[in-house]
């Protein structure tokens, strides 16, 4: 167990700012082309990769009573990271325009590269402040899913993933023997309704209708339509076309990661719609370091579902008997997860290995792999 002595220490936590090397990484890109456009996909997947290998696993746990001022560096870091994304993100619409040393390839190169960051680290820094109590970091979290129009997303977790995970209900619980090529166009299309139905639901348990003030979908679309006309500012049609691009990347990448968290893994139903209560198990989990590093501890998915509003460093390691484990940190298992008959095979026996082991009573599992079961209540 880490004291909270220990987790207050910048040297504790500056592992995690290794994040903000996207930014140098975009700035050189955008300046030299060609070549150098490779420095942001290579830090943000390559070189954690790579680390993940070097520095193996972490399954050291902080104590989950350190307090909010003992983790002072972690949450500047979650907060910083927003104006940066804004300023990267803009500033680099800005120099294609006022540039003419990159072509057509490089500039889309380069918005790829920026889909990395505002994905990898962009949405799941999201993620983080979305879950917190403090109204500051929820608006933050706005911004940044904004940003990368991708807004609903919020409404969508904390009423919908959180509540009904391992369920028909639940969209981005990817089903067993589910490609993501399947997984992917399926969440698109209906992640955005459920969001929209879960939010209209909770106003009309207040007598209100959707389109009341204090439904949140009317502070996405502001601030998405702000984004959209900063971008033609700058840019022109270009600038919208490339904020367009980079947000779809952003997109891709979050949807791998929801592909891998929860594939397979289905709550045993009791009978009548009603469901087990979601346990450790019903996540897939990772202890590689570096990889923890860069996505601040989602790998430690289970403790997440567990105490969704704990903060990052102090999410806790679960066994494996009590916690699933991937065999690869989330990079490398996304990578997987675009190549299907790779995916499967490295991953369908640990599912069938695990519904064996908690569920041994269950022989018919077509309805759980195919998302037949009643909708939970």
């Amino acid at each position: 167990m880490i004291p909270p002595g220990r987790m207050a220490r910048l040297s504790r936590a500056l592992p995690y700012w290794l994040s903000l090397g996207l930014i140098p990484m975009a700035m050189i890109a955008a300046w030299f082309g060609g070549w150098a456009l490779l420095l942001l996909p290579a830090y943000g997947w390559g070189m954690f990769s790579l680390l993940d290998a070097l520095t193996g696993l972490d399954t050291d746990n902080a104590d989950p009573s350190t307090t909010e001022a003992d983790l002072f560096w972690y949450r500047l870091l979650t907060m910083i990271w927003v104006p940066a994304q804004i300023a990267l993100l803009f500033g680099m619409i800005w120099w294609v325009g006022a540039s003419d040393h990159l072509n057509g390839w490089e500039k889309i190169g380069l918005f790829f590269g920026v889909g990395v960051a505002t994905g990898t680290v962009g949405i799941n820094y999201s993620h983080e402040l979305m879950h917190q109590r403090n109204r500051i970091e929820r608006w933050l979290a706005d911004i940044l899913l904004a940003s990368v129009l991708y807004s609903h997303f919020r409404s969508e977790h904390l009423l919908v993933h959180h509540r009904y995970v391992g369920t028909a209900r639940d969209a981005v619980t990817a089903r067993y023997n589910e490609g993501f090529h399947r997984f992917f166009p399926r969440v698109l299309r209906e992640c955005w309704h459920s969001a929209f139905r879960a939010e209209a639901a909770l106003q009309a348990r207040r007598g209100r209708g959707w389109w009341h003030r204090s439904n949140p979908f009317w502070r996405y679309w502001a601030l998405q339509a702000f984004f959209l006309a900063m971008a033609a500012l700058l840019g022109g049609w270009v600038g919208i076309g490339l904020f367009l691009y980079q947000a779809s990347v952003a997109i891709w990448q979050l949807e791998l990661v929801n592909y891998i968290e929860h594939y397979g893994l289905t709550r045993k139903h009791l009978g009548g719609g009603r469901y087990e209560h979601v346990h450790p198990r019903h996540s897939w989990n990772a202890a590689q370091k570096a990889s923890n590093w860069l996505l601040i501890n989602l790998q430690r998915h289970s403790d997440h579902h567990y105490k969704p509003d704990r903060r990052f460093p102090l999410l806790q390691h679960h066994d494996p008997q009590e916690a699933p484990q991937l065999p690869h940190g989330y990079h490398v298992m996304t990578m997987a997860a675009m190549i299907p008959p790779l995916w499967r095979r490295v991953m369908n026996p640990r599912v069938r290995q695990w519904r064996r082991q908690h569920y041994p009573e269950i022989t018919d599992w077509k309805p759980y792999s195919k998302a037949l079961n009643p909708l939970p209540r």
